[in-house]
């Protein structure tokens, strides 16, 4: 991404803007961020909110940077190495410092120490890390995945994997022995003892994996109407993490209607939603949700307009899900991925999201969101045309007589907003347009009581006699028209 494109990005994961050069705390802070995540570029010179490039005196240019410099220097442990340059944006200087993702994590404040100093990027803030957080940060120093630690305080033996392992002979024709374990590094050996990893316990159906994992689960919830606030129905999926995915996809295809279309010939079945789309991402929501997030389930909602999964921790730095078409992979479990992988239930490396933006294609009437929610990662799929349909239904209430008339013949009520509908237009440009010479009393009347049902407006509000005044259409409006031409 180059600069001018930087520049009208909202601030994020990897962006920031600093009207002038922030406290010393708050530059090292960033930068800290930054390294400890996805990397990052923080603009001095832009104010954010709102958006104006205000500049840096270049009297002052080399200074600054030489003090962003020394503060990095000073303030950041390990050593953080930036790009720092200045720019010409609209014949003001800028500053841009870019932060790379660090090699040797956990970064922090030299003066804080790393439990009280380690800062991690969370939307577009600084969050300080807590120590789970911070325990992640060097097992990846360490190239070592949580799911891949020994859990000591068992032995595998003792555990009960029956179901796991049924499952696993069923998908794949192989015998799940201890050899197999130990070449899925699902358990390993440390003097003469048999352990068993996180991963393997997540597998299991133990009360060892309710004990040590409890929140390994998903909950799903269909809710009434568009808020959380009511269940029609509900469930938690607390099974082994092999089997948690089809259940939860199973919910969901309980909550979500199947309809009929004739292509040709034939009559096919068709989905209100793009349900492999979705089966994709809980699949991903189960495979690389963050476990050593503690007290974090997986959160399924079916609303009357959208579908949202929440899985706990954040995207892996590499991933864009704004590049879905492109083959991406960052495999945050590195024990679990691969037997999901052997089992078939996830595809090829990087396969997924292109198999999402796929499936998308072939809905175009639903809308695809994501974001980061704290310290989880959130995926909804929209109705695109519900809220319009609501809105319809509410017109249809609060005009209903307006509506009535129109459908038995059109009035000078619908005609007028079909005008506004190619441009604004003064009361003479109206009048004009329907061959009148002057404004009919008629009319007069009839102007206000579309601006009394909101579906126009004055262009000048604050100045109702101003010479230039006009009427435009609202949305509510074009919603009304659009209503009338459904109803026809």
């Amino acid at each position: 991404m180059n600069i001018s494109q930087h520049i009208t990005q909202p601030e994020g994961r990897r962006l920031e803007f600093k009207e002038t050069l922030p406290e010393r705390s708050d530059l090292a802070k960033t930068v800290i961020a930054f390294a400890n995540d996805a990397g990052g570029v923080l603009f001095v010179g832009i104010k954010d909110n709102p958006r104006i490039v205000v500049g840096i005196d270049e009297i002052n240019l080399f200074k600054f940077e030489e003090q962003i410099s020394n503060i990095i220097f000073d303030r950041c442990y390990p050593a953080i190495i930036p790009e720092i340059s200045s720019f010409a944006i609209q014949d003001k200087q800028i500053i841009c410092v870019t932060v790379y993702r660090g090699s040797m994590p956990p970064y922090y404040l030299k003066e804080k120490g790393k439990i009280q100093g380690t800062y991690i990027r969370v939307g577009s803030t600084n969050r300080l890390a807590d120590e789970n957080i911070i325990t992640e940060l060097e097992r990846h120093k360490r190239n070592i995945s949580f799911d891949g630690e020994l859990l000591t305080d068992i032995r595998a033996l003792d555990l009960d994997i029956e179901t796991f392992r049924t499952t696993y002979t069923e998908k794949t024709g192989e015998l799940l022995d201890i050899q197999s374990l130990q070449k899925l590094e699902l358990v390993n050996r440390l003097q003469d003892t048999l352990y068993p990893t996180n991963g393997l316990v997540l597998f299991s159906d133990s009360e060892f994996r309710n004990k040590y994992f409890h929140y390994a689960k998903i909950e799903c919830a269909r809710f009434k109407g568009t808020q959380s606030g009511e269940f029609i129905d509900q469930k938690s999926i607390t099974g082994n993490i092999s089997e948690q995915s089809e259940d939860a996809y199973n919910f969901i295809l309980r909550h979500i209607n199947k309809g009929a279309s004739v292509e040709g010939v034939y009559t096919v079945s068709r989905w209100e939603y793009p349900v492999i789309a979705i089966r994709e991402t809980i699949r991903n929501a189960v495979v690389h949700r963050d476990y050593s997030l503690t007290g974090k389930d997986i959160k399924v909602a079916v609303y009357d307009d959208m579908i949202e999964i929440t899985s706990p921790g954040l995207l892996p730095p590499s991933i864009d899900y704004s590049a879905m078409e492109s083959r991406q992979s960052e495999v945050r479990n590195k024990v679990i991925a691969p037997v999901f992988k052997r089992m078939g239930i996830i595809d090829q490396w990087g396969n997924g999201l292109k198999l999402i933006s796929e499936e998308l294609k072939k809905y175009p009437e639903i809308g695809f969101n994501w974001k980061e929610v704290g310290l989880s990662f959130q995926v909804q799929f929209i109705k695109l045309n519900f809220q319009r349909q609501e809105l319809g239904q509410e017109l249809g209430q609060e005009l209903g007589q307006e509506l009535e008339r129109e459908l038995k013949e059109k009035t000078l009520f619908s005609f007028i907003l079909q005008k506004l509908e190619n441009g604004n237009l003064s009361r003479k440009e109206i009048a004009m347009s329907f061959g009148q010479n002057k404004i009919s009393g008629y009319m007069n009347r009839m102007l206000p009581r579309l601006i009394s049902f909101q579906l126009i407006e004055n262009t000048i509000p604050d100045n109702l006699n101003h010479p230039a005044q006009k009427f435009k259409l609202t949305e509510r409006g074009k919603d009304f028209l659009q209503l009338i031409e459904n109803l026809k």
